[in-house]
């Protein structure tokens, strides 16, 4: 039996061009669609368009997590093996819960195109979706890229072609789990707050103050398209940029001074004016990693958060900023960002 996208009992989370109803692009990493159903089939349609590395589907059914390998281009159903366990209530079929989501950044956007499940199979309702709700804007350590290359931990990253990276070990996604909040993860491995730096979309490079407000802005999948906001209001945001500031050249270190660097920051100000110009009262805490960085870039960001003279910017710094690794952050390191960044946040006054 199919179950169309525009299925009232599917639950959805993420930034989502729902330009067709039963055809959802999904764009960002942590986006996702969530059912519960009876019977022992599942399959799923979806149409993948890739621009890079090997591109995969994240799914975790009734708490075992798995990943579909997506085609390279063009439509496909992928078969999810459903266990049955035998522990349903007397009388009734065996309820099951799947959460499907979006790995990776715009390496590649996916189109949902539903569900499959056994006749005589239902759909059944969710809980209602969390009231915290919480949007990140950052790189690749927001989006979770090589995050399952534990054996990297502390070391640079491994050869790889996608094949290690999930959001759902972002500490982005951990920190929203931790505070039960849902999560617009607004992130793209290689980005940096200035258009022609960073290491997106080479060489013409896109930055932050390009992508922020967009659901569409990798060029090889064509013309961007802006984010209607009033689709999602959160009452924290979180900025994570200033990681890849410094490709090609690092100026902040060099001279924080500078034309350039003053320029950074007073950009970096205008994002943040945007930003709560879209959520009024939203509170916004700033945030580099714990990826290693020269300090410059952060005491940049703490001059910008305290010139804005607003009570609901913060800056926030982990007890190993900067310092952590030279390579992405894997499990273990996200889940000490997670942890940290978590117990700060409830110590604000955030009205959920």
């Amino acid at each position: 039996m199919r179950i169309m996208p525009e299925n009232e009992k599917l639950q959805y989370s993420g930034r989502i061009d729902w330009a067709d109803r039963n055809a959802p692009v999904f764009v960002f990493p942590c986006t996702s669609v969530r059912m519960r159903f009876t019977g022992d089939t599942l399959k799923v349609y979806v149409r993948n368009k890739k621009a890079y590395w090997e591109n995969y589907l994240g799914c975790i059914l009734d708490g075992k997590q798995t990943k579909l390998r997506l085609p390279d281009d063009g439509e496909a159903l992928l078969d999810i093996e459903v266990e049955q366990t035998g522990q349903g209530e007397v009388g009734k079929e065996q309820a099951h819960e799947v959460l499907l989501f979006k790995r990776q950044d715009s390496c590649h956007e996916m189109t949902f195109l539903g569900f499959e499940i056994g006749e005589g199979g239902n759909v059944l309702d969710l809980p209602c979706a969390a009231r915290r709700r919480i949007e990140v804007y950052g790189d690749s350590v927001s989006a979770g890229e090589v995050s399952e290359a534990v054996e990297y931990v502390g070391k640079p990253d491994p050869e790889h072609n996608g094949q290690y990276s999930n959001s759902w070990y972002s500490y982005a996604w951990m920190t929203a789990r931790k505070l039960g909040a849902q999560i617009h993860d607004v992130a793209q491995g290689g980005i940096a707050l200035l258009d022609g730096t960073g290491w997106f979309n080479e060489p013409d490079y896109i930055g932050m103050e390009t992508a922020w407000d967009k659901i569409h802005y990798n060029p090889s999948f064509g013309p961007a398209k802006e984010w209607d906001f009033a689709e999602y209001t959160p009452q924290l945001v979180i900025l994570a940029i200033g990681q890849n500031d410094n490709h090609p050249e690092d100026y902040m270190k060099e001279d924080y001074d500078c034309g350039r660097a003053v320029r950074w920051r007073d950009t970096y100000g205008a994002l943040l004016g945007k930003i709560r110009g879209k959520y009024p009262e939203a509170w916004i805490v700033c945030i580099t990693t714990l990826l290693e960085h020269d300090p410059s870039w952060d005491k940049s960001i703490d001059e910008v958060c305290r010139g804005m003279q607003d009570e609901k910017i913060r800056h926030f710094m982990f007890r190993r900023n900067g310092k952590g690794t030279p390579g992405h952050l894997r499990i273990p390191e996200a889940e000490e960002m997670a942890e940290e960044l978590s117990a700060y946040v409830e110590s604000l006054e955030i009205d959920w």
